[in-house]
């Protein structure tokens, strides 16, 4: 988990939403904003995987942006902006494994011959014979 929290940079807002007063006149929504290709801690291939999988967080300019105005207060919408970018990232430079792809064994394709023969005979019983 790297932390790449000193190149974010920060915009203040007014938040929406009720709060009466409050909403109205202190700017407390923080909008983190931070340039993935001028990224010094990761390397050409984690930008890329990045890139892919957070391209509709990214705009044109390529800056992934995300808001945050959950709390009443300034500092603390900061740093659950820097928690949830972190925790973003993070998660999109996790690489799924490959799936290897396997052969029922031979006893699992007689045990489901087996099934469907008890079915069919069992249905077979059911037929009104003369």
């Amino acid at each position: 988990m790297k932390d790449f929290s000193r190149e974010l940079n920060f915009k203040t807002s007014r938040s929406s939403g009720a709060g009466g007063q409050n909403v109205n006149k202190v700017e407390t929504a923080v909008t983190v904003l931070w340039n993935v290709e001028a990224s010094g801690f990761f390397n050409e291939d984690e930008k890329v995987l990045i890139h892919n999988k957070l391209k509709n967080r990214i705009n044109a300019e390529g800056f992934l942006f995300l808001t945050v105005s959950e709390s009443r207060t300034q500092l603390m919408n900061k740093n659950k902006a820097i928690e949830k970018i972190t925790e973003i990232v993070n998660k999109a430079l996790i690489v799924p494994k490959k799936r290897t792809a396997t052969k029922p064994s031979k006893a699992q394709k007689q045990k489901r011959l087996d099934s469907k023969k008890k079915l069919s005979d069992k249905k077979e019983n059911r037929r009104f014979k003369l």
